[in-house]
């Protein structure tokens, strides 16, 4: 039996039964990571997901994603309290405006106590900040380099002692940690696990999105944020070891992880 479990369905149920994300992601640079990150939260099951972003972004998302919501960055943060869980950060940029877009939305999730995960840009706005008390359940998704500036420690250093980085970003932010790397661990103050999927087709722009996408929509369902974490990273490795059979290693797209994530849940089901 398998040690993945996926949240429970129930068949009297609406599109609120399986929760509302609020995705604030995107840039007028960064359109792919806006849709990347939204469509792999629907994948795994989320009932909604509206993507708080730039007009640019939205009419371009909106075009290959006609179920999400759409809303300005302002309208998102009016009707934040609407949604349970927060994605902040994939392709946000590093902007005057995404700055503050970030802080206000950091505020708002903490000040409800909404459960969030940041990735991206998001890391590296707090990697800028001297201060920042993040909202209860956060959980963050840094690569190494993100890690490190995170740490303000050396790059080299992280990587050679990555359980206890890990466990020093939970300890400083007060959150889950997920440390991507060709083994990614998964950590919190008191538990640690660590993800023996996954290939070189995720070295590759975006995959990073789906990542934190999928989290987000296991948070959704009401997963407890480490095991969402650890369940996320694991449909996501899983889906990129299934792609590149098909496609090879080489040729995997961040877009096509997408596709072979329903492949993965039949796994475990």
């Amino acid at each position: 039996m398998s040690q993945y479990k996926m949240p429970n369905r129930e068949q009297n149920s609406n599109k609120g039964s399986f929760g509302k994300v609020l995705n604030i992601s995107g840039c007028d640079n960064y359109i792919g990571a806006a849709y990347l990150s939204s469509i792999s939260a629907y994948k795994v099951g989320a009932g909604l997901i509206a993507l708080s972003s730039t007009d640019k972004v939205i009419d371009s998302v909106s075009k290959f994603l006609p179920e999400a919501v759409y809303l300005t960055r302002k309208e998102g943060l009016m009707h934040a309290n609407k949604y349970g869980v927060f994605l902040i950060g994939c392709g946000l940029g590093l902007s005057r405006a995404a700055k503050k877009d970030f802080k206000n939305f950091v505020s708002e999730a903490r000040k409800n106590n909404i459960p969030t995960i940041i990735d991206a840009d998001g890391l590296n706005i707090i990697a800028q900040l001297e201060k920042i008390e993040l909202p209860q359940n956060t959980i963050i998704t840094p690569h190494p380099m993100e890690a490190a500036r995170l740490l303000h420690i050396d790059l080299k250093y992280l990587l050679e002692n990555l359980d206890k980085c890990a466990l020093d970003l939970c300890e400083k932010y007060g959150c889950i940690t997920v440390l991507k790397t060709h083994r990614t661990i998964i950590r919190s103050d008191i538990e640690s696990f660590v993800n023996n999927h996954g290939n070189s087709s995720l070295a590759k722009a975006g995959t990073g999105d789906v990542l934190a996408g999928i989290i987000a929509g296991l948070v959704a369902q009401k997963m407890t944020t480490f095991e969402a974490a650890k369940l996320g990273v694991y449909l996501h490795s899983r889906a990129g070891e299934i792609a590149s059979y098909k496609l090879t290693e080489y040729s995997v797209l961040a877009s096509d992880l997408i596709n072979f994530i329903p492949d993965t849940i039949k796994e475990i089901l």
